[in-house]
């Protein structure tokens, strides 16, 4: 079986932890892009959101932090996954964005493995959620013209 690349948006204001997050994520068959800053994340996804599946974001940034970028996201593009990272311990930041909408989080440094599962459990909740949309956009047009 082809494994179809997962489309990804690492967000983090440590320019090393980025980039070195984003080389393994190549390694092992992710299309990965970078952002460092909540703005540029915004601006990345505002000009092709359909080139991210999955953003996995810091929560701690100078300027817009973690939670105020994910809200937007969530607002502004509602099927893009999220995975939230967390360097500093505090769960409570992490948690509060799993209830505005994120797919899970991560305490940094995070376990490689620990983070293809959540990569691969954030694609599948995606897909999954497109293809409901798909069969209800498919039962509109039917109703439509005029079929049972």
């Amino acid at each position: 079986m082809v494994k179809i690349p997962t489309r990804i948006l690492v967000v983090d204001d440590e320019k090393d932890f980025a980039e070195m997050l984003s080389l393994r994520l190549q390694e092992s068959g992710e299309k990965v892009s970078s952002a460092h800053d909540g703005k540029e994340c915004l601006d990345i996804l505002q000009k092709d959101s359909e080139k991210t599946d999955v953003v996995i974001l810091d929560i701690k940034m100078p300027g817009m932090d973690g939670i105020e970028v994910l809200r937007e996201i969530k607002k502004k593009f509602p099927l893009i996954e999220v995975i939230m990272l967390t360097g500093h311990g505090t769960t409570e930041s992490a948690v509060e964005g799993m209830k505005l909408g994120a797919y899970d989080y991560l305490l940094k440094p995070a376990d490689f493995e620990d983070l293809q599962k959540k990569l691969e459990g954030a694609r599948k909740r995606k897909d999954e959620q497109e293809e409901r949309i798909r069969q209800a956009e498919a039962k509109l047009l039917v109703r439509r013209s005029g079929g049972s």
